[in-house]
């Protein structure tokens, strides 16, 4: 074990920022922090890289029991600082190689700094970063936010660490800058270096973290392997709602899960403003609040209890699926087939005697060629084949292209060049959610080509996107109201993409018609060895 955590409390006056905090971390693991403002997170890297002292509580970094206050880099610990601690008057390398300047020896005494060499390795770490400044040289004090925060993590990326901590840097990053921090994470990860990564962005924290750890009010509430949780589950730790072993998302509905879910966040937050000053509020404000804490309760139950039918319909419409392919192809396509060849024996038969007869015959075994392939085709609809035995990818190929000759509709799949196996479940149903979403192409588009792309966007997270060259979507467009015009084609689409945790958008593209776009978590997926 690298980090062994025991017991850390720290208080301020009366108030408790830490109470009793207990975890560890092993070389190359990467733990993520989450906790709302005020839950103690910054409290607690200050006091793992040395700068406060707790109350009360043991450190053990490398075997060996730290005493406050240390210094963290002598011990091999970086720390990436929520606003970036940097000398205002020295230039982006000086900064970058501050207390471990690159020296050169002259002679047998003399040792001068490598200018030279610090400048090549900075512009080096800089360009990792796709950090662009028109020389090494220039005074930090000039520099934006965002490039004084990349300085920051560059500095950190140029001495050996083995434990980083990174303070929820990301409120001063552009997105791709946030892209190139976790990008960095996964690098450091690969080396062998253990980093506690705070952040507010449950994204980020799902897409590079093995653990997350939660902060309430100071104390633990989860520690959970990344894999076995949903982003439910945190948010649920993080609000004080209680914990479930498998919790569905908080709250959805049919008509909108999307809206559900937000409304259902509002509710938790007017319940939380209204319980802190419940000290002063009289006896109407303290009823306001049960109301408000039973609302949210039974709506939680009743939409957890629609989910949990929901997926048990989706699940057993797959087995029956599954069944009726298996007896459609295992019965009804051998009987005919059998039928086929007692045909071609009555027209061998029949040849030197009736040739109009013949001729019929022949024409009976062309409508039960016909038929046989129709139903194939059927059996593929309901189960694909190709995809319990090659996956979804070949499953996709041969149903676009199946389904293109059938439509006349060009249809081209973009897979990640590393594209792997997916649990059977999540296989399953992001085929169906292509295969509603060309239906749905083919019915209302007037599309004349369709473009399906699987990407992964981190090892955790993966894009379906369909987008079509047809009428696109109306102005109105209000999922919601499908139900009640007789369209459930995009609406099964958003059950399903509510039952895996996932995200839905519907956009009309500049060009013209319509883009679907669904974001999926899954368990982390590796790309393959080379």
């Amino acid at each position: 074990m690298l980090l062994t955590v025991t017991n850390l409390s720290k208080t301020f006056g009366t108030l408790t920022a830490l109470q009793g905090v207990n975890f560890a971390l092993q070389p190359g693991e990467v733990v993520g922090l989450a906790g709302r403002s005020g839950a103690g997170k910054t409290v607690l890297i200050k006091i793992l890289s040395g700068q406060l002292t707790p109350e009360s509580g043991e450190l053990v970094f490398a075997r060996q029991k730290l005493q406050w206050p240390f210094q963290a880099r002598k011990l091999g610990m970086g720390i990436v600082y929520q606003q970036p601690a940097l000398a205002e008057h020295f230039d982006v390398t000086s900064n970058i190689f501050l207390g471990h300047e690159r020296v050169r020896t002259l002679g047998q005494w003399w040792r001068i700094p490598d200018d030279i060499s610090m400048d090549a390795e900075a512009e080096q770490l800089l360009a990792r970063l796709d950090m662009q400044l028109p020389s090494v040289h220039e005074k930090v004090m000039n520099l934006t936010s965002e490039q004084r925060q990349l300085v920051a993590i560059a500095q950190v990326m140029a001495r050996p660490c083995r434990f980083i901590m990174i303070d929820d840097p990301s409120q001063y990053l552009s997105h791709p800058y946030q892209e190139k921090l976790l990008t960095q994470i996964q690098e450091w990860q690969g080396e062998g270096t253990a980093v506690l990564f705070s952040s507010q962005n449950l994204d980020h924290l799902f897409a590079v973290s093995d653990r997350l750890l939660v902060l309430r009010q100071g104390e633990l509430a989860a520690d959970w392997r990344t894999d076995e949780t949903t982003r439910e589950d945190v948010v649920a730790a993080l609000v004080g709602t209680g914990e479930r072993a498998q919790r569905t998302p908080v709250i959805w509905a049919l008509d909108s899960y999307y809206q559900a879910r937000r409304q259902a966040e509002t509710l938790r937050h007017n319940q939380m403003l209204l319980q802190r000053d419940l000290a002063t509020q009289d006896t109407i404000n303290r009823h306001l609040v049960q109301q408000l804490a039973d609302q949210v309760q039974a709506l939680d139950s009743a939409n957890l209890a629609l989910q949990d039918a929901q997926r048990r319909l989706l699940t057993e419409r797959e087995e029956e699926r599954k069944y009726l392919a298996r007896e459609l192809h295992d019965q009804l396509i051998q009987d005919l087939l059998s039928l086929n060849y007692q045909l071609e024996e009555i027209e061998g038969k029949s040849e030197g005697e009736a040739l109009a007869t013949a001729a019929d015959i022949a024409d009976v075994r062309q409508d039960i060629r016909a038929l046989v392939e129709e139903l194939r085709r059927i059996c593929g609809n309901l189960r694909p084949p190709t995809i319990d035995s090659l996956g979804l990818g070949a499953a996709l190929q041969s149903y676009l292209r199946t389904w293109s000759e059938r439509t006349g509709i060009k249809a081209t799949l973009h897979l990640d060049s590393h594209f792997g196996r997916l649990p059977e479940e999540l296989e399953l149903s992001i085929f169906r959610i292509i295969q509603e979403g060309l239906n749905n192409t083919w019915k209302h588009s007037g599309a004349r080509k369709v473009d399906v792309t699987l990407k992964h966007t981190s090892p955790r997270m993966l894009l379906v996107s369909i987008a079509d060259d047809g009428a696109g979507l109306a102005d109105d467009f209000n999922l919601s109201m499908l139900s009640q015009v007789g369209h459930y084609g995009l609406l099964g689409i958003s059950e399903r993409v509510a039952l895996l945790g996932g995200r839905l958008n519907f956009l009309n593209r500049h060009s013209g018609g319509v883009l679907i776009q669904v974001e999926i978590p899954h368990p982390r997926v590796m790309p393959p060895d080379d």
